[in-house]
C-alpha cells in the first residue's frame, strides 16, 4: 500500500508558487519545497510523479492568478486598455510569475500571429473586446491586438528587468497614444479598401 500523502497537491503547489514568488522559478526544487513545507522532499513525490509535475501544477495556479488581472481589465472602460495595464500591473506586482509564464525560453519558435494563442489562454476574449469595444473586423482585431501586445509587454518587460518604472498615470498615457494612432491607422485603412 502506497504511503498516505502528507500534504495535499494544493498545499505543494501554494508551497512552490510562494518558492517562486521570492526568489524565481529557478529556486525551486524538491529539496527548497521540501524545506518549505518544514519537511523532506520525499513526501512531495506521494502527491506528484516528479519535480515537473510540480512545475505544472505551478504554471496553471501561475495562469489562474494572471487570469485574475485580465478578468479585471476586462471590466474596465475601454475594456482593451484596461486589459494592457493590468498585464502591466501583473509584471509589475508579481514579477517571478510574469517571467514563468511570458519570460521563458520556449521549445519552439512561433510567427507572431501565433505568439499571442501559444502564451495567453486568454486570448478569445481580450479579441473580442477590441471587435466589440471599437467595432472592427477580427482580422484587423488581432493586427491591433500583436502590435500593442508587443508594447505593453516591452513595458512590462522594462518592469521586470528593474530598467525602468513607471506610475498608473504614465503607463494609462502611454497606452492611449500608442493605441490611438494604431486605432486610427487601421480604421483609416479599413476606410480605404
Amino acid at each position: 500500500m502506497p504511503p498516505k500523502a502528507k500534504f495535499t497537491k494544493e498545499q505543494i503547489t501554494e508551497a512552490a508558487l510562494e518558492i517562486i514568488r521570492e526568489r524565481g522559478k529557478d529556486s525551486l526544487t524538491a529539496r527548497a519545497l521540501g524545506n518549505k513545507l518544514g519537511s523532506s522532499s520525499c513526501p512531495i513525490f506521494t502527491a506528484f510523479k516528479n519535480m515537473e509535475e510540480v512545475q505544472q501544477s505551478v504554471i496553471e495556479t501561475a495562469k489562474a492568478v494572471y487570469k485574475e488581472y485580465v478578468d479585471k481589465g476586462l471590466t474596465e472602460v475601454p475594456a482593451f486598455r484596461g486589459v494592457g495595464t493590468q498585464y502591466i500591473l501583473f509584471a509589475m506586482n508579481e514579477p517571478n510569475l510574469f517571467q514563468l509564464l511570458f519570460m521563458t525560453e520556449q521549445t519552439s519558435v512561433s510567427n507572431l500571429e501565433g505568439v499571442l494563442l501559444m502564451i495567453d489562454e486568454n486570448y478569445d476574449k481580450i479579441l473580442a473586446s477590441i471587435v466589440n469595444g471599437y467595432g472592427i473586423e477580427s482580422n484587423v482585431a488581432e493586427r491591433l491586438y500583436r502590435h500593442l501586445w508587443i508594447y505593453t509587454h516591452g513595458i512590462a518587460t522594462l518592469c521586470v528587468t528593474k530598467m525602468c518604472r513607471f506610475t498608473s498615470e504614465e503607463i494609462n498615457d502611454m497606452m492611449t497614444e500608442v493605441f490611438v494612432s494604431l486605432l486610427k491607422s487601421v480604421k483609416g485603412e479599413q476606410r480605404n479598401d
